[in-house]
């Protein structure tokens, strides 16, 4: 019996167990994929939004700013890149300027602090391949990015770290109460049984409420395809550059990510399924959007494509509260744009202001809040690269070639919380199979280091968990 289960292995989900783990609570996390940050943190932006955007007075406004002030020391403790890149919601009319004074003054009232608005001229010192059509700009120095997945890793990795139990591949099919607690059963059958329950299902929350007997929200999915440039492309842009906003969103966006990539996108588009696909329509829509906004784009120096589905709901609003139908169910539901700012205060008031109503929660005084990074390697200095490849050798060779990944950093993935046991999972973690070749050469690499780890034979490795099997058999 499990004091509290969290549905949903997102960032949302994430930070939550992460709050809860800092009590002497019984947590499990429960994800569909094999994998966790599969859905919407996966396939997104990752911008850390500065708060000008969403309404005053609602949560995504609250929640946004909060989460924002927290996320610098958060990604310090857990080894997470995070930069304050600011941002820069551009205008192309002087209607589009008046817009930005409204944006400003919301700003401000949400408790945004820095808030300018600039004439062209500063705009392009900040920017030099800014469009010749921008005529100024509303900028914004608390803005950020971060890796979305990597933070999602970290989060739920250290809430292992802590006592949380991780179960992927667990669908949730069926909720039942057990008198004042819940079964929960996967579709094969696998049973949870909890006090209450956190529902972070993203896209699938609505799904998971009505199983649970809740049917107070819906929520809908709107895709988003991206275009990603190749690491040479840094610098093209220093800020994350976005449209001035519409009634549909904050539109195509062009910004850097911690990585050194140039990220460009999302469309948006209503969708009744869970797609994930790229379109020829979307990709265009993207380049023809993105060279609105940037003269010079390098579209030959693209490496890859891809797409996610973003959860929101007909509230308009994020849903973070217990049910009034289902006692003892928490959801957290329509947590689209800006979720990935606003999760580690989502988490934190969860815990505090929701679960603590269950609970007479008392502080766990062995956890430990801090996370190697998963990317220390590459932070070392030649020194102390040669003393760890002295120590372990697998450190000193190179399986990746396009991002210079070692067998060592590999293994790790495979070995901490929460494990790498397929070869995206082992991308997520590491970048190996991310540079300009995609996978082509280190693949197979990467899947026979997760076979020797894991005692699988080579064939029961899988690209992203699933039938997807990258080797039927031998041929000879």
């Amino acid at each position: 019996m499990f004091d509290v289960a969290v549905i949903g292995g997102g960032v949302i989900g994430g930070a939550v167990a992460r709050e809860l783990v800092k009590y002497q609570l019984n947590v499990c996390i429960l994800e569909k994929q094999a994998d966790v940050a599969m859905g919407q943190s996966r396939a997104n932006s990752g911008i850390v939004h500065a708060g000008f955007d969403a309404v005053s007075g609602s949560l995504k406004a609250k929640f946004n700013v909060l989460g924002n002030q927290m996320m610098e020391d958060l990604s310090k403790e857990l080894g997470v890149k995070f930069k304050r890149n600011g941002s820069l919601v551009v205008a192309f009319s002087q209607e589009e300027m008046n817009t930005l004074s409204v944006l400003k003054e919301r700003g401000e009232k949400n408790g945004v602090s820095g808030l300018t608005i600039i004439n062209r001229e500063r705009l392009v010192e900040l920017e030099p391949n800014i469009s010749k059509n921008a005529v100024g700009a509303l900028l914004a120095p608390t803005g950020g990015i971060i890796c979305p997945y990597k933070l999602t890793i970290a989060l739920i990795g250290n809430a292992m770290d802590n006592g949380a139990t991780l179960y992927t591949d667990f669908d949730v099919a069926k909720i039942q109460k057990d008198g004042e607690n819940f079964i929960l059963l996967d579709k094969t059958e696998r049973k949870v049984n909890a006090k209450i329950i956190i529902n972070c299902a993203g896209i699938y929350s609505q799904e998971i409420a009505n199983l649970a007997g809740d049917y107070s929200f819906t929520v809908g999915g709107r895709k988003g395809e991206y275009i990603l440039l190749d690491r040479e492309c840094q610098g093209f842009v220093n800020s994350t550059l976005f449209f001035t906003p519409t009634e549909k969103g904050k539109g195509i966006l062009v910004s850097p990510t911690v990585d050194g990539n140039i990220i460009l996108g999302p469309t948006a588009q209503v969708v009744d399924d869970k797609d994930v696909t790229t379109t020829v329509g979307g990709l265009n829509m993207v380049k023809e959007k993105a060279g609105e906004m940037c003269e010079n784009i390098a579209w030959d120096k693209t490496i890859t494509s891809f797409a996610g589905t973003r959860a929101f709901c007909d509230r308009h609003d994020f849903v973070i509260e217990e049910s009034k139908a289902v006692k003892g169910l928490i959801n957290c539901a329509g947590i689209e744009s800006p979720g990935l700012t606003s999760a580690p205060a989502i988490g934190k008031f969860v815990v505090e202001e929701l679960v603590s109503k269950h609970f007479d929660l008392r502080a766990n005084e062995n956890f430990n809040g801090k996370r190697e990074a998963d990317d220390f390697f590459k932070e070392l200095n030649t020194e102390q690269k040669n003393e760890l490849i002295k120590k372990e050798p697998s450190y000193g060779r190179i399986i990746c070639r396009c991002e210079r990944i070692t067998e060592g950093e590999i293994v790790r993935a495979v070995t901490t919380n929460p494990r790498a046991t397929n070869v995206d999972a082992v991308k997520r973690r590491t970048r190996a199979g991310m540079g300009r070749c995609q996978g082509g050469f280190c693949q197979i690499y990467v899947a026979e280091i997760i076979s020797r780890e894991l005692g699988l034979s080579l064939e029961s490795v899988t690209k992203s968990g699933g039938e997807s099997y990258i080797l039927r058999g031998k041929t000879k």
